[in-house]
């Protein structure tokens, strides 16, 4: 079967079954025309006042060609629920995948190895060959680290961390081809000279929906060295079982592992500051508030609506950002 994912979930399960794996996020924002999608869900009724993912998605799946969806109707937005009712009523096939609350080890590990069980079970595929699959992709994932590493020492751009990064969500639907053409671009990126930015910064939050972010902070002599979001994707976690794991990943929980998780790779990548993207009508928004106050180093938000390219306000804002970073740690004054 073709399944559509609406956010990262435990995909070794549908590979253990023999199906073909898309995140529909990632069809939807690398279409030749992504705005499409979303004037199309406008059509069919949605709201203007909605986030434009929950739009794309919709317009991926009933464009045709999937057998099923996996809606993860608890962990990422606020909104699957609705939308795979639709979905359900237009007769797609939906299954309904839910992170536990919180991922304290005490009661979640129960809970997600029943999650993890029930998915399987759904989609044929026996746990056995669900952990074969795991350690398979583990083996990739690896890779991911080692791409992350040459990020932070600056062989690779915080753009094609990014593009790499996020599509580790479905292994853009073929982990082989993905493994190899990763292991041509590592090989190429460790023959680069490497880049020292004057300003190092972390991206937090959720995938942009808009274009060209890192081309300008690039540009502007600054460089993305950490995917919050992006990196969750890939599962960095080092351990060996598949609940575990996905406990270790801290999209799905509180706020509280996010920001343990942030600050201690600030530490690590020596990031002298944040660009937090927010989602136009997303309910993780309001962690804006929390990661200003808990952040070790200033936070510039920058909130995107719909796909196109970054706007000019949001591209004096960065500018800006960068030179007051650059002169609250005495670096020579960067220019766009």
């Amino acid at each position: 079967m073709k399944v559509g994912i609406t956010t990262t979930a435990p995909i070794e399960v549908l590979f253990a079954g023999g199906h073909t794996v898309i995140d529909l996020n990632n069809l939807f924002v690398t279409s030749p025309s992504p705005a499409s999608y979303v004037n199309n869900a406008h059509s069919c009724g949605f709201p203007r006042s909605l986030c434009s993912w929950v739009k794309g998605q919709y317009s991926v799946v009933t464009g045709g060609g999937f057998d099923a969806v996996v809606a993860v109707t608890a962990g990422d937005c606020s909104n699957t629920n609705a939308m795979a009712e639709l979905l359900a009523d237009s007769g797609v096939k939906i299954y309904r995948f839910a992170y536990p609350a919180e991922n304290n080890p005490e009661y979640a590990l129960t809970e997600l190895s029943k999650q993890i069980e029930q998915f399987a079970a759904f989609f044929s595929a026996p746990m056995k060959k669900v952990r074969q699959q795991f350690n398979r992709l583990r083996a990739i994932r690896k890779k991911l680290y080692k791409l992350d590493e040459l990020t932070v020492n600056g062989y690779v751009s915080g753009a094609e961390n990014h593009t790499w990064l996020v599509s580790s969500s479905d292994f853009n639907s073929d982990p082989e081809k993905y493994s190899s053409e990763l292991d041509t671009f590592i090989l190429e990126a460790e023959r680069r000279a490497p880049v020292t930015p004057k300003i190092r910064l972390g991206y937090v939050g959720v995938p942009p929906v808009i274009t060209g972010l890192y081309q300008y902070v690039h540009k502007c002599g600054a460089e993305i060295l950490f995917n919050e979001v992006q990196r969750q994707f890939s599962i960095p976690s080092a351990d060996k079982d598949i609940c575990r794991a996905y406990l270790d990943y801290t999209y799905p929980y509180g706020i509280s592992g996010r920001i343990e998780d942030i600050c201690l790779q600030a530490k690590v990548r020596k990031l002298h500051g944040f660009i937090h993207y927010v989602q136009s009508f997303c309910h993780r928004q309001i962690h804006d508030i929390l990661l200003k106050k808990h952040l070790p180093a200033p936070v510039l938000t920058i909130e995107g609506d719909t796909p196109g390219n970054l706007d000019e306000r949001s591209k004096i804002r960065i500018e800006s950002f960068i030179e007051m970073l650059a002169e609250k740690n005495n670096i020579d004054k960067c220019s766009c």
